[in-house]
């Protein structure tokens, strides 16, 4: 009788069951900002790790205090890797470097929102730096002599030296005797500091950001040449991200950085003093230097 029942079930009842069923199984991911799906805010390598991250995730916690919005920051293991990580979605929101932004807004549609500020200026230059023990007095002394790079998507501790070194006739690939990828700005430093490197190149002024531990650097490793202005680094958002949470977040950073605790976070993960709006044609100029140095963009993403 039971059997018999149940199989009399109403086509339209059984077909209710099933949608609710369904809907269950398809509802989709969470609503972003929430626990369950975070907005993922990426971080360049490109000085102190775990100060990056402690700096990070203080800035993390403040944007979720001001918007109600859950993030989850991200460490890349590279500069290409925040990139990447924001293309395929896995990061919302990233601290790119000038290079990395330039490729991933060609390749992927980012979109800077803000860009930062250092010792008052929304540009800064790299340099070129050498043991003060080292003999080198101009570039061409550096001929033969071992240099180091932070990493090939670095624009101030790669792209733009060696730019200049080619414009005063210089071969990177050919006139030094051996080249080191020492992953950051800090550890170029270090490098040429304890004679690891003769030479380095990092943004203006990456002494600074081991002085604490070596009081004696801007005595042992100096300045041998600085080069032209570069476009500050940025925070930027990835393709899709929606603009009601992109605003939430760019105006809580911006009010972060105009407070104390805010000031401290920023300038822990990377020295950074403020941040101002901005858009992507604050980066042109960046482009055309590339352009002239025949480093075509929608070649360099392929």
């Amino acid at each position: 009788m039971t059997t018999k029942r149940l199989s009399l079930l109403p086509a339209v009842l059984f077909g209710l069951f099933l949608a609710i069923a369904l809907t269950g199984c398809s509802s989709g991911a969470a609503k972003l900002g929430t626990e369950k799906n975070p907005v993922v805010m990426s971080f360049v390598p490109s000085g102190d790790t775990q100060e990056i991250v402690t700096g990070g995730d203080a800035i993390a916690k403040m944007i979720t205090a001001k918007t109600g919005l859950i993030v989850k920051t991200h460490m890349g293991t590279d500069f290409a890797a925040v990139r990447e990580a924001m293309g395929a979605g896995k990061a919302h929101m990233g601290w790119l470097n000038t290079f990395n932004y330039v490729l991933a807004r060609e390749k992927y549609g980012v979109d800077v929102g803000l860009v930062v500020i250092r010792y008052g200026q929304t540009t800064y230059k790299g340099q070129i730096l050498v043991g003060a023990k080292s003999g080198v007095k101009t570039l061409s002394d550096l001929k033969g002599k071992t240099v180091c790079w932070v990493d090939p998507n670095s624009t101030s501790g790669y792209i733009i030296p060696r730019m200049m070194l080619k414009a005063n006739g210089m071969d990177p690939e050919k006139d030094f005797k051996r080249t080191v990828e020492a992953g950051s700005h800090n550890n170029v430093v270090i490098a040429v500091y304890k004679g690891d490197c003769d030479a380095g190149a990092t943004f203006t002024d990456a002494r600074g950001t081991i002085e604490k531990d070596y009081p004696d650097v801007k005595s042992k490793v100096v300045v041998l040449a600085t080069t032209p202005d570069i476009p500050n680094d940025n925070v930027a958002f990835a393709k899709d991200f929606p603009k009601d949470l992109r605003d939430k977040i760019t105006k809580a950073l911006l009010e972060i950085a105009a407070g104390d605790e805010g000031k401290a976070a920023l300038k822990t993960a990377y020295q950074i003093a403020g941040l101002e709006t901005c858009e992507d044609s604050f980066y042109d100029g960046f482009r055309v230097q590339l352009g002239k140095a025949g480093m075509k963009i929608e070649e360099l993403v392929k």
